[in-house]
């Protein structure tokens, strides 16, 4: 009998600093799973910058726009004006992938402030902040936020679609609407109006200095958690303090046509090309991408593996405590695989 296997075409963008030794970990655990997998390499960030003086070359997007996900390793872009905006950004808005999921939960041999944590913070992902519509005007700067009808809607809808299809109970509406009342006014209703659409699942409101402290002192009240795009990024940060750090914070970017998973943290240029990264964001921004592809079970069966590498602490990299270098955790894991 012979099974023919569905093949997937990812598109790869190694990225900047750790990228690719952290890319170089996570293809090699994919690389043995029995999933059909071809990956194509595309350039993105500062090494892309210095070698095409374009931080996202048009072959990238070509290339992205023809498979079936994107996996991204982290890109730098350098700070302060007269610099390029970052290529990851402009990938949202271009192809509009509109929500940001970031999963954060507490992991067994993980060091972290609280236990028994699992939440989702689902950020709209287009606008707000993030346009880069800034201004100089005289000796002031001037930001222009956009939140849309359209744009909060369908961020909405995605937050409780998730909710439901997860198995999750309550979606948290966090905003700033006592203080921003248009932005956050439209914003916040449009949520509370959509959940009426979804019975099924518990909704609450809360402002952003609230969500704040509470993911600090009792984030186990949280669910699913949805947001404006500058809040969903700085409470995530928060998020990923209390449950081990970024180098365990996977997350995706999905639109209604295209996908892209990357890890949530930097490209940490200091420790580059000593083998020594965590790849636990990446592996499991790829697990993130297989149930994104409809294979749920590899998926799962690798995060297992992950965490049972880092439960039993012989192969951890320096930041959980332990000395194996990057591809020493990609082995690990595909041991546990295997078993």
């Amino acid at each position: 009998m012979v099974i023919f296997l569905t093949k997937y075409k990812i598109a790869v963008i190694p990225g900047d600093g750790i990228g690719p030794e952290v890319m170089e970990a996570t293809l090699y655990v994919l690389n043995n799973t029995n999933l059909n997998l071809e990956f194509i390499k595309a350039e993105a960030g500062l090494s892309a910058w210095k070698k095409y003086g374009n931080p996202l070359p048009q072959e990238t997007i070509n290339t992205i726009v023809n498979t079936n996900a994107c996996l991204k390793g982290p890109t730098q872009t350098p700070p302060g004006p007269g610099t390029f905006r970052s290529p990851t950004v402009i990938l949202r808005q271009m192809l509009e992938l509109y929500a940001n999921v970031r999963p954060f939960k507490s992991r067994k041999g993980v060091p972290s402030i609280h236990n028994n944590v699992d939440m989702v913070i689902i950020r709209e992902n287009t606008e707000g902040l993030y346009t880069g519509l800034e201004y100089i005007i005289g000796d002031a700067a001037m930001a222009i936020r956009i939140i849309s009808k359209r744009a909060s809607e369908r961020i909405a809808r995605f937050a409780f679609n998730f909710a439901r299809r997860e198995g999750r109970k309550k979606v948290t509406i966090v905003h700033k609407a006592n203080v921003l009342k248009e932005t956050c006014g439209l914003f916040r209703g449009i949520c509370l109006e959509i959940s009426k659409e979804y019975p099924d699942v518990l909704c609450e409101e809360m402002l952003v200095d609230t969500a704040a402290m509470k993911i600090a002192m009792i984030p186990q009240i949280f669910d699913v958690i949805v947001t404006t795009n500058l809040f969903g990024d700085i409470l995530s940060d928060e998020a990923a303090g209390i449950t081990g750090g970024l180098g365990l914070a996977p997350s995706a970017n999905i639109g209604d046509k295209y996908a892209l998973f990357e890890a949530v943290h930097g490209s940490a240029p200091d420790i580059a090309g000593k083998g020594i990264a965590n790849p636990s964001a990446m592996i499991l921004s790829a697990t993130m991408m297989l149930k994104y592809l409809g294979e749920v079970d590899v998926g799962k069966r690798i995060e297992a593996a992950i965490d049972s590498v880092i439960a039993e602490g012989k192969y951890t990299t320096k930041d959980l405590g332990g000395s194996a270098g990057t591809m020493d955790f990609a082995k690990a894991v595909v041991e546990k695989l295997n078993l």
